[in-house]
């Protein structure tokens, strides 16, 4: 082996000594790219396109070259997009307003659908392929070829194929990428295009899925820049607008059927019926494939601007799987004899003969095997047979929008070049062109195109974002309509960019119901939505309002609380105010109470009349008449203050009912302990010696009547001064009610009236319960005995029962205490009298009334 590289090293210095005598000579490293078509100008524009769409894989065993890339697939689509640009160029170049006395010229590549290819002929396009002799101390540096290139089509080539020429600043205008990724200007500094970014496209998706509905969606995309950047604008808004992924695939058309075996079983383990398809045409021919075959149907699909307007995908929908479909498209264009020039393939002859061949066979030899014409391979093709007879997707016009973004770019150079070249009748030859001019003004420019279409770009290259919303209408004869059905413009603000029109949408499987597809069904208003452990948030259990609170609009997240005066219905969707309650006239209770009360008032007048009519009766005249009157009439406001407890309180019932309450029954306790106090002093006048009598007569007794109620009235002013009692609506104690009811003000003020009757009565009771057997016929402190331990039951077990009720039970119960006690004194003080004037009249005598204190002799 060392003789063998010893000799090889020799005969390497040997060449390098004579190549240095010789003049230098600048070469391209690797094989020559040379162009498929191609016409000299005064200014060359470069195109790449995939004319071929594919490549025969090769084993390459690295024991000698590798040979060139044998392309396969004729793609007509392509060659419709160089057309245009061919159109747009000839329209240029005869024209006497833009560039005049300037011709353009092109060079342009076929791709091969190979990013490696791409970048091959991105760099013979800026570099050439000709040899250049140069001195030797000369760098092998020159200017660019071509002054912009148009292409790709696809967004992967355009991002490799900027990347490389970026540096240069050779403008690179596309008519189709629309990957959101190639508007940054740090890494792709001269690329433009005329077809609007993915970044708004994917948002226009997102709303369009959400407008129907749907948040529980699939999803598709095709394994490359476009498809991944593509759909992860659309998640990303998507999530934003509630929308949630069941499952995201990823497809290239060069995958083996194991994979597209896997994407078909996710989606018919599915349990979402929207499909969103963020697909290139290609990959949709092969995804479209692998759907007929397993017949899955019923799914309704959202398409991307590259297949929802695809006649020929339509046509390849032999089962109608896509039926129904709806999407964004590029808006609809016309350019005035752009179809007429596509048709007529004869330039395509004059400046690439052999892709020309070849294009005319496969054109005529696909049309005639359809028809069955076996033998037209054995024909010659002329190039002047008639394309009337042929239907296939070159002669399909249905992508007339993306050759006007051809068109537009070429036009958008030629604006540019005009300007830089001074052009009015004639341009200035003389100025040195430089792709980084070139480029700014191509960044600046703003025209109308003769169809009166605007064109210009933003600060990131990019032009306005309006779309076409596509809906599939299958018709009678089998083909499939693409109708406009609304529009979407990003330059509108966010809540009008969304415009459908009242159109008729034919949904999947022919139907006009819009397909529903959630992961939960939605949460009716009275309900919220609670997650479901370990599941997207779209999916969700729809749980029922708490009492008191309510939600009115379907799918909340939480449930608001009423207002402290409404209380949520049976629903649980609205408030409603609450139902006040106090004790009122109208109810039975209150019917009740009150009859009670007017009773007692009856009752009371009646045994004041019966007292007055025998006011001159031992009976009557031995009991103090005085103050008996002056106890009915106290026990006539007790009863009637009662009826100050019922309905609805107000701020004057308020202070009434409880200080009338206190002054009335001072008033009648102080009559009783008077009536006690006389008893236990007249007791002591009947012994021998005593005088005690003239200490409380009638005038003592009216003075501590008054003295007993002064008191109280005291206490009632000083608590109506300081905190008086209000009315209060209460919301604890009922979560459905309002209680009305009179507060306290004062705890103090209220405790201390109690207190005081309390005492007074206590007092009472106890000079009554000593002077309970006194020797007398008819003994009145016995009576007044009873009557005050009724009092004083009925209001120690008041305290717990008034504490304890709820509502306007609280103060049937103050109510029901104050009638007690009132009826507890009338009847054991005055019944038993009364029974003697009416029914014993022969007891009330003023003998009878003595003569039980007497001892009776033997």
């Amino acid at each position: 082996m060392w003789p063998e590289q010893g000799w090889a090293l020799l005969h390497l210095l040997l060449v390098a000594s004579f190549t240095q005598a010789d003049e230098s000579v600048c070469l391209q490293r690797g094989d020559p790219e040379l162009p498929q078509l191609s016409m000299e100008g005064d200014i060359m524009l470069g195109g790449i396109f995939s004319f071929h769409s594919s490549w025969k894989n090769r084993q390459n065993t690295y024991m000698h070259k590798p040979l060139p890339l044998q392309c396969i697939s004729l793609n007509f689509r392509e060659f419709q997009f160089a057309q245009a640009m061919l159109f747009a160029i000839e329209e240029i170049n005869n024209s006497t307003d833009l560039l005049p006395g300037i011709t353009l010229g092109y060079k342009m590549y076929d791709s091969c659908g190979s990013i490696a290819v791409g970048v091959r002929v991105a760099l013979a396009l800026t570099n050439g392929n000709e040899a250049v002799f140069a001195p030797s101390e000369t760098p092998c540096t020159r200017p660019a070829q071509v002054q912009a290139i148009m292409g790709e089509t696809s967004s992967s080539p355009c991002m490799a194929i900027s990347t490389v020429i970026g540096p240069f600043h050779i403008p690179m205008i596309s008519h189709f990428a629309t990957c959101a990724c190639l508007s940054d200007k740090v890494k792709y500094p001269s690329f433009l295009r005329t077809i609007p970014s993915d970044y708004y496209q994917s948002r226009a998706l997102a709303q369009l899925v959400k407008h129907f509905g749907w948040t529980w969606v699939g999803a598709v995309r095709t394994n490359d820049d476009y498809g991944n950047n593509g759909m992860a604008t659309f998640i990303e808004a998507a999530e934003q607008l509630g929308i949630c992924l069941e499952y995201s695939v990823a497809l290239f058309r060069t995958d083996p059927l194991e994979k597209l075996q896997k994407i078909i079983n996710i989606i018919k383990t599915s349990t979402s019926k929207v499909i969103v398809a963020f697909l290139s045409h290609m990959d949709m021919d092969v995804l479209i494939h692998q759907l007929s075959y397993h017949n899955m149907t019923g799914y309704q699909w959202v398409g991307s601007e590259s297949w929802i307007f695809d006649s020929q995908i339509a046509v390849m929908d032999k089962h109608h799987i896509l039926d129904g479909a709806i999407g964004l498209s590029i808006p609809e264009a016309h350019v005035s004899g752009m179809k007429e020039f596509i048709l007529d393939v004869k330039p395509l002859n004059l400046s690439g003969k052999k892709l020309f061949t070849e294009f005319w066979e496969t054109l005529f030899s696909c049309t005639f095997k359809q028809k069955k014409i076996l033998d037209y391979n054995q024909k010659a093709c002329t190039g002047d047979e008639d394309l009337n007879e042929v239907h296939n997707s070159f002669t399909d016009m249905s992508l007339m929008p993306i050759f006007n973004n051809v068109y537009k770019g070429v036009y958008a150079v030629a604006h540019a070049l005009h300007n830089i070249l001074d052009c009015n009748r004639t341009c200035n030859n003389k100025v040195q062109l430089d792709p980084f001019t070139i480029l700014q003004h191509i960044k600046q420019i703003k025209f109308k195109t003769k169809e009166g279409d605007e064109v210009y770009f933003n600060e990131n290259g990019d032009p306005a974002a309006k779309y076409e919303i596509i809906n599939w209408q299958p018709t009678q004869t089998g083909i499939v309509d693409f109708v406009t059905v609304g529009l979407y413009d990003a330059s509108l603000p966010a809540d009008r960019q969304l415009n459908l029109e009242n159109i008729t949408l034919i949904w999947a499987q022919n139907s006009l119901q819009v397909p529903l597809s959630v992961c939960s069904e939605n949460c009716p208003p009275g309900t919220r939505k609670v997650l479901q452990k370990g599941k997207p948030v779209c999916c969700y259990d729809c749980i029922r309002c708490a009492e008191g609170e309510f939600s009115n609009v379907t799918d909340s997240i939480t449930c608001e609380r009423c207002p402290s005066e409404f209380w949520s219905n049976e629903k649980r969707d609205a408030c409603v105010k609450k139902e006040t309650e106090f004790l009122s006239y109208e109810e039975i209770m209150g019917c009740l109470l009150t009859a009670a009360s007017l009773f007692g008032t009856c009752m009371t007048c009646l045994v004041a009349c019966i007292f007055f009519r025998y006011r001159k009766t031992p009976i009557v005249r031995a009991n103090n008449a005085e103050l008996s009157f002056l106890l009915l009439f106290s026990l006539t406001l007790c009863f009637l203050c009662s009826l100050t407890f019922i309905g609805q309180p107000s701020e004057w019932s308020c202070m009434l009912r409880h200080t009338a309450f206190g002054i009335t029954f001072v008033l009648c306790i102080s009559c009783v302990l008077g009536k006690t106090i006389v008893v236990l002093m007249a007791f002591r006048a009947t012994l021998p010696g005593s005088n005690v009598m003239k200490w409380f007569g009638p005038v003592q007794q009216r003075l501590s009547v008054v003295g007993f109620t002064l008191i109280q009235v005291l206490i009632c002013i000083l608590w109506l001064t300081i905190s008086p009692p209000f009315p209060f609506k209460n919301f604890k104690d009922f979560k459905d009610k309002i209680i009305i009811e009179c507060a306290l003000g004062s705890a103090i003020g209220f405790w201390a009236v109690l207190g005081y009757i309390g005492l007074l009565a206590l007092l009472c009771f106890v000079l009554a319960f000593l002077a309970r057997k006194l020797p007398d016929n008819f003994n009145e402190a016995k009576f007044i005995t009873f009557s005050m331990l009724i009092f004083c039951a009925v209001w120690i077990t008041f305290i717990p029962a008034y504490v304890s009720s709820p509502g306007k039970f609280s103060v049937a119960v103050e109510i029901f205490a104050i009638l007690a006690s009132s009826f507890g004194l009338l009847i054991c003080i005055f019944i038993p009298k009364c029974y003697i004037i009416l029914l014993k009249p022969e007891k009330n005598t003023k003998k009878n009334m003595m003569g039980k204190g007497q001892p009776k002799t033997s």
